[in-house]
């Protein structure tokens, strides 16, 4: 009878997972094997395969991702290691998620117009003697606006893992002598490990994809495998070669959360 009632409480999750994940994913797979012509290839993987400008895309696409990434971390581990010390956690953790509910369009105009050539920070740096900086349409906007949305799922994952060390392990390394910066390197940080690794996940995935970000921030400029599934599902309409990377896309986010997964350190029956 638990059983049934189980399988009856968990059938609403199942075909939520069965209609918007599975299926979808089964006909992004499905139509990369026709061409723009509608006629079954492989020519879609081919083509992917030997193009040496979806090469460079591609190589291009993981060195902003992992770029973006380390950013990311490098910003978001003091961030979530000085909150984990603060009093009022939870009021400083609203405050990071708050950016997270505007919306994404509307942060990213909102960038346009601090970057533009009439922005501030342009002009600031004429008044300081730069002559008519560049900072729209490059790969450094790029960056710093993806960092920008990207760092609240950092820095949550990170402070989660933190907070949760037990406060007795920092006694205990520190009555053994341990300076701050000891404790930090070999109890607190190998403690938050799952953290940071949650939180690479939830970042670098994300960032092979980008797509919104590329077309706005960076322009032409700034060519992403997500750019180049935009470009053939709504451009050019060679929705198999665009379905084809989706599925390169979704390889590689399979392969990264394979390299950072949680690993097992020795085996069963080992004392």
């Amino acid at each position: 009878m638990k059983e049934l009632t189980n399988r009856i409480f968990a059938s609403p999750y199942i075909l939520w997972i069965l209609f918007f994940v599975l299926a979808p994913l089964g006909l992004l797979v499905y139509q990369s094997f026709f061409d723009i012509q509608g006629q079954l290839t492989l020519g879609n993987y081919m083509n992917y395969l030997t193009s040496q400008n979806y090469l460079i895309m591609t190589i291009s696409s993981f060195i902003s991702a992992a770029l973006i990434t380390l950013i990311t971390l490098l910003l978001a581990y003091p961030t979530a290691y000085l909150l984990s010390q603060t009093k009022h956690k939870l009021i400083w953790s609203m405050l990071i998620i708050l950016p997270t509910w505007i919306n994404l369009l509307l942060k990213v105009y909102a960038f346009i117009g601090i970057l533009s050539q009439n922005g501030p920070i342009v002009s600031w740096l004429e008044m300081i003697g730069f002559n008519e900086p560049q900072l729209l349409f490059t790969n450094l906007a790029f960056i710093l606006v993806a960092v920008y949305i990207e760092l609240p799922f950092m820095i949550l994952p990170i402070f989660n893992s933190i907070d949760e060390i037990p406060h007795s392990l920092v006694e205990a390394s520190t009555d053994l002598g341990a300076s701050h910066l000891q404790t930090i390197r070999k109890v607190i940080f190998p403690l938050s490990l799952p953290g940071i690794r949650s939180g690479v996940q939830t970042v670098f995935i994300p960032s092979l994809s980008l797509f919104m970000i590329t077309r706005l921030i960076g322009g032409n400029r700034v060519i992403t495998l997500g750019t180049a599934v935009e470009q053939h599902f709504l451009v050019t309409q060679n929705w198999g070669m665009g379905a084809t990377i989706g599925v390169i896309l979704m390889v590689s986010m399979v392969f990264v959360m394979y390299l950072t997964r949680e690993r097992q350190v020795g085996g069963e029956g080992n004392d």
